[in-house]
């Protein structure tokens, strides 16, 4: 039997999975840190380039937080 994918479902999906959390870590270090990496020569290219390595580089370091992340919101939403 496979259980209906309600926005509800998706949302505590997406909420618990570490993965999500991994994605966010990587794009917000991206946004925030690859402006201070750039050289005052660098070609869009290379801009780009930076930014894809930086948040993978952010996804990778995110690795145990995120578990942390969705155990800790586990335990509060289900008291175990």
């Amino acid at each position: 039997m496979t259980r209906q994918k309600t926005p509800l479902y998706i949302l505590f999906y997406l909420l618990f999975s570490p993965d999500t959390w991994r994605i966010a870590a990587g794009f917000i270090a991206s946004i925030l840190l690859t402006p201070l990496l750039f050289a005052p020569n660098q070609s869009a290219a290379a801009r780009a380039l930076l930014y894809v390595m930086v948040a993978g580089i952010g996804w990778a370091a995110s690795g145990k937080p995120a578990a942390w992340i969705t155990t800790a919101l586990k335990k509060a939403m289900t008291g175990k």
